[in-house]
């Protein structure tokens, strides 16, 4: 059907006639009662920090969500969007989005008294109906509320005539979903100018008489007061957000892995990339080891932005050998995951006393996730065959650019390795898999004291031996 075109076919259709809140309740209700999932990219929230950003938007309730970096904030405030209408009518030429039926800015005012029901209306997108502001220092109450156009003055209106006005951010998204992501960095003169939009709904410019009653959902983020030396949010502006919503990182290894396939870009490359589940844990338990430390600061946390990092570096790492050895398949290594730790170092916050420790910390933490993959993934393995070798003065080598054929070769016909790589679940052996399998036992069997291990360098080669009786 033809859309209606002004303000008396919209009428004559029946337009619902709703507020922002009105309709995204109406529009989440109608998900939650025929069993939709609400947010399917965002994972492990289900059962902790959705049912309370449900119970927020039913409610109405402009939000602040809580929580440290890297938890998917800023994602699940662009995901409330699409529980917008996907198009909605307005006055056509309106900077402020007016609703056909309740026009509040003084030109759509006066336009509605003159034509009414002939007033033309065009339709807007979930996308115009959203805004998103950093908050940073510079920003200013004009950014957000409005200011005075002085070209509009010189074009010759005067002072007092509302015209004169170029709205700011907030009232340009009218009827929308406005964000601002981390408010304490908003300056507190600032964070006052929201006090007005939250509560009484209207917004005030300088010294002018009026009243713009806007129609929007607000949604801030922030980290705990605790976490955050940069500002705070003033008391005035914290009681007027109805729900407050907390997030955290994801729970368990399992989450972590799911968001870090999600959102993991690997480098491309002529051959295929295949990363097998068991170092995918490993990242992933390196992540959650830097989460328990100690020395690492809490207060800014450890992002999942820093696994997903992780996962590409090491991606890249077996691309980079693949090209340059001409293996057939690019699979990451034990090798590979010094590059990773090298890349990632600066993305850390430590709490250490001691300067230059940070290296040290971040393998400890590594060391130790390998050993939880290798002890849950290969405990009680008959590593019998491979240590047999190693007792009889056998040594192996590897290094970050040593293909998967050349690994393998060292060993030549190993028992027991299929089912070493049945208990990785690699379901489809091929070389680099084999090889990628291999080293993770020789380090697990390394980390375990049952094989010496000599480095030559951060990125170096690697030599393992058996341990030699005193």
């Amino acid at each position: 059907m033809t859309q209606p075109a002004t303000i008396g076919e919209l009428r004559a259709s029946g337009y619902a006639d709703r507020t922002v809140k009105e309709e995204l309740r109406a529009n989440l209700l109608t998900k939650l009662q025929a069993g939709e999932p609400l947010f399917p990219n965002i994972v492990g929230f289900d059962t902790s920090v959705l049912p309370a950003l449900e119970r927020g938007i039913l409610a109405g309730h402009d939000l602040i969500l809580l929580g440290e970096r890297g938890q998917a904030k800023t994602r699940l405030i662009r995901n409330i969007v699409e529980l917008l209408d996907e198009e909605a009518p307005a006055i056509a030429g309106c900077e402020v989005h007016d609703h056909p039926f309740r026009p509040i800015c003084a030109r759509c005012r006066s336009l509605v008294a003159a034509e009414d029901d002939a007033v033309p209306i065009h339709w807007i997108g979930r996308d115009q109906r959203y805004a998103e502001k950093l908050a940073t220092p510079d920003t200013s109450v004009a950014d957000l509320i409005g200011d005075v156009d002085p070209i509009r003055v010189a074009e010759g209106r005067y002072l007092g005539d509302e015209l004169t006005i170029h709205y700011g951010l907030i009232p340009r998204t009218n009827r929308g979903v406005v964000a601002i992501n981390e408010l304490p960095d908003l300056p507190e003169r600032i964070q006052v100018s929201l006090f007005n939009i939250l509560e009484e709904r209207d917004v005030q410019i300088r010294g002018y008489r009026i009243r713009l009653p806007l129609d929007l959902l607000l949604v801030a983020t922030a980290n705990p007061e605790d976490y955050t030396h940069r500002g705070r949010i003033v008391s005035p502006l914290k009681d007027r957000f109805g729900t407050q919503v907390r997030t955290h990182y994801p729970e368990t290894p399992a989450e972590e892995i799911r968001i870090m396939e999600q959102e993991a870009r690997p480098a491309a490359g002529v051959v295929p990339l295949r990363v097998p589940r068991y170092m995918e844990e490993l990242l992933a338990g390196l992540t959650g080891e830097l989460r328990r430390s100690p020395h690492v600061n809490h207060r800014s946390g450890v992002s999942v932005r820093y696994s997903i990092g992780n996962l590409e570096t090491l991606a890249a790492a077996a691309v980079r050998r693949a090209a340059r050895t001409g293996e057939p398949e690019a699979v990451p290594r034990v090798c590979d995951l010094p590059s990773v730790l090298e890349s990632s170092l600066g993305r850390v916050e430590f709490d250490t006393i001691e300067e230059g420790r940070e290296e040290e910390i971040l393998l400890r933490a590594l060391r130790q996730a390998e050993l939880d993959v290798f002890r849950r993934r290969l405990s009680g393995f008959d590593f019998g065959p491979i240590l047999s070798r190693f007792a009889e003065g056998f040594v192996a080598e590897t290094s970050d650019l040593t293909p998967a054929s050349t690994v393998l070769a060292q060993f030549g016909e190993l028992p027991g390795l299929a089912k070493l790589l049945e208990r990785l679940g690699v379901e489809e052996e091929s070389p680099g898999v084999a090889a990628s399998a291999l080293e993770f036992a020789l380090e697990g069997l390394h980390l375990s004291r049952r094989l010496n291990k000599d480095q030559a360098g951060r990125l170096g080669s690697y030599r393992y031996e058996g341990i030699q009786d005193p």
